[in-house]
């Protein structure tokens, strides 16, 4: 099928979009990567009346570390982070993540700000924003604000950015030295979407666990943290009776979807055994070799 009829625009600027958001409001979509947004088109998911296309705007894209934080322009492509020495050293469970998003067509068109303004459910790259708790700066034609990671997400591919916002830059608080990670999902095929993923950070100190940021995707209406999982390891030896508290703790914790892909109880299944395995790996990564 082909999209519906549509005004398409190509701003150089970022005060270019900001004066054609502010002329056109609700009846514009912002073409970012468009590995969601022209799939919906074609198939009449969508229908703006008018496109503005994000890709002439060079300042868009770029990775660089400014003192304790990563900041990374919303139009930077997938693969970009893939190859990137200063994600690989600063970031690296965004690193390992990167590699898990679709296949290789889709990550050298699709970009960072677009799969999180896009906010679905099985996407790796807000999974990473909540555990890594980063934040994102969006801009309007009445200024700029800075919205955290617990923020961002309200729902199912629904964010808290208003229609005359633009999602400029991601930033992510530098990891710390040290810290272990690791991200295990599962899918039909190797590139398809997650029908349930889960990704941690733990940062350790004499022995026990003093800082544990777990998190999922795929496996209910939007990426969220395991509070209680995180809860269980507070303070511990990640050992296993920790990792099998923590897993339990995050499967009771979950309100898991239920669709053709899986049903709720095997969503439920799955957080228990890729909190396990992800826990396992990343306390694993902690001994010698």
């Amino acid at each position: 099928m082909k999209p519906a009829a549509f005004d398409y625009y190509a701003p150089a600027t970022i005060e270019d979009v900001m004066a054609l958001l502010k002329r056109y409001g609700s009846d514009a979509r912002l073409l970012a990567g468009g590995q969601t947004l022209v799939p919906m088109m074609n198939f009449r998911l969508a229908a703006p009346d008018v496109i503005i296309d994000l890709n002439q705007i060079p300042e868009l894209a770029y990775i660089k570390r400014v003192h304790s934080k990563v900041h990374i322009g919303a139009m930077t492509r997938q693969r970009a982070l893939e190859f990137s020495p200063v994600v690989a050293k600063d970031l690296p469970l965004l690193h390992e993540a990167i590699k898990m998003v679709g296949h290789l067509p889709t990550r050298s068109r699709g970009t960072i700000g677009g799969s999180l303004a896009n906010a679905d459910s099985a996407a790796e790259i807000p999974m990473i924003l909540q555990v890594l708790e980063g934040e994102v700066l969006v801009r309007s034609p009445n200024g700029e604000r800075t919205i955290p990671a617990a923020e961002l997400v309200l729902d199912a591919m629904t964010t808290s950015l208003a229609e005359d916002e633009v999602l400029t830059e991601v930033r992510f608080p530098v990891m710390p030295q040290g810290a272990l990670f690791a991200i295990e999902e599962f899918s039909r095929r190797h590139g398809d979407f997650a029908i349930a993923a889960v990704a941690a950070m733990l940062v350790m100190k004499d022995g026990v666990c003093e800082t544990a940021r777990i998190a999922t995707a795929g496996v209910s209406p939007f990426s969220s943290r395991l509070m209680a999982a995180e809860e269980a390891l507070a303070g511990r030896p990640v050992d296993a009776d920790a990792i099998k508290e923590a897993a339990e703790a995050a499967a009771a914790a979950v309100e898991p979807l239920s669709d053709r892909n899986a049903s709720e109880e095997y969503r439920r299944h799955l957080t228990r055994v890729l909190t396990t395995r992800v826990l396992k790996r990343a306390a694993e990564s902690a001994k010698p070799r």
